[in-house]
């Protein structure tokens, strides 16, 4: 199987990229995929891969290399790293040594134990907030009235770097659901963006997955995080 997906990859990339306009970052998820097919993607261009699991996160940026200290002498120098899963204080120095950006900041106990870690390690983390726009009550994220509270007082956080919103669309077959969420954090995002002009680090909007991206890009999508229409399905 993992073979079978190897030789698929290039192709599926090209697929996208047919698709994608240049300007929107495509973020691979390689989650539950091993070096290999990471290999294979490196070697077909792709530079930005997104892992949600602390320990797989950790191992695979200290293998392969990216763009944190250190990771300039090992085999992959600029790989773009992106956390893009529920993250629990107790695993940050598993992800914020490695990361580019930290997509996934979906609570205010989070973006606090983030900001000190990074202000204590004379870093300063790019964070997304993830905004809660889907129908699952179990997701978690920022309502809107929260994520305003924290960028009118995001002088506090020295530690982190406000860079825009995360969002997941509802689980769902109905394309009106799935454009109605997408269509709602579009429009925060561009309220935001309004509202606060001297953040001009606030300008990523990261929607779409591999099953609603091309929807994604309809509604503004700065990135988009796609896993299983690159690598097929899980190798372990």
């Amino acid at each position: 199987m993992i073979s079978e997906n190897l030789v698929m990859i290039s192709e599926n990339l090209d697929s996208i990229r047919r698709v994608l306009p240049p300007e929107v970052k495509l973020v691979a998820v390689s989650k539950f995929h091993p070096n290999e097919a990471i290999l294979e993607a490196y070697a077909h261009g792709q530079r930005v891969f997104g892992e949600n699991r602390p320990q797989e996160f950790a191992a695979k940026a200290q293998s392969l290399g990216g763009l944190f200290p250190g990771g300039e002498s090992l085999p992959c120098p600029d790989l773009e790293w992106h956390f893009i899963g529920h993250l629990q204080t107790n695993k940050l120095k598993m992800v914020l040594p490695y990361a580019s950006i930290v997509e996934s900041v979906d609570s205010a106990h989070l973006l606090d134990a983030v900001n000190a870690w990074g202000s204590a390690n004379g870093r300063v983390i790019d964070i997304l907030l993830e905004m809660h726009i889907g129908a699952e009550e179990t997701k978690q994220g920022f309502h809107e009235e929260e994520i305003l509270e924290l960028l009118f007082n995001a002088e506090k956080y020295r530690g982190v770097r406000f860079c825009g919103l995360m969002g997941m669309a509802s689980h769902t077959d109905d394309e009106d659901a799935i454009r109605a969420d997408f269509q709602r954090i579009s429009l925060f995002m561009d309220y935001l963006r309004d509202l606060f002009p001297e953040y001009s680090a606030f300008t990523q909007l990261s929607i779409g997955m591999s099953g609603d991206w091309k929807i994604a890009i309809q509604y503004g999508a700065t990135s988009v995080r796609i896993g299983t229409a690159i690598f097929g399905p899980r190798a372990y």
